[in-house]
């Protein structure tokens, strides 16, 4: 039984160090010079060219154009 019980909890810390470890930060720079951080890597709809990110500021889920970046660069953690 306590074998199982240290596997369990191996098991969680093991899943919680991957799921930490996951986020990538960006930064995006629009056309008209706003830098804009997230806290993970934003999301693109291919079919509407819209880019879903979550604003490191505010926590808000925002969208921008595709049109409107310059360029997206992957943070250090």
């Amino acid at each position: 039984m306590k074998l199982s019980s240290i596997f369990s909890a191996v098991a969680i810390s093991t899943s919680i160090l991957l799921v930490a470890g996951c986020s990538s930060p960006q930064k995006i720079e629009t056309v008209n010079g706003e830098t804009i951080l997230t806290t993970d890597k934003p999301q693109e709809d291919e079919a509407t060219g819209l880019i879903t990110y979550k604003d490191s500021e505010t926590g808000q889920i925002k969208q921008i154009n595709r049109d409107q970046i310059r360029r997206m660069v992957e943070l250090d953690d």
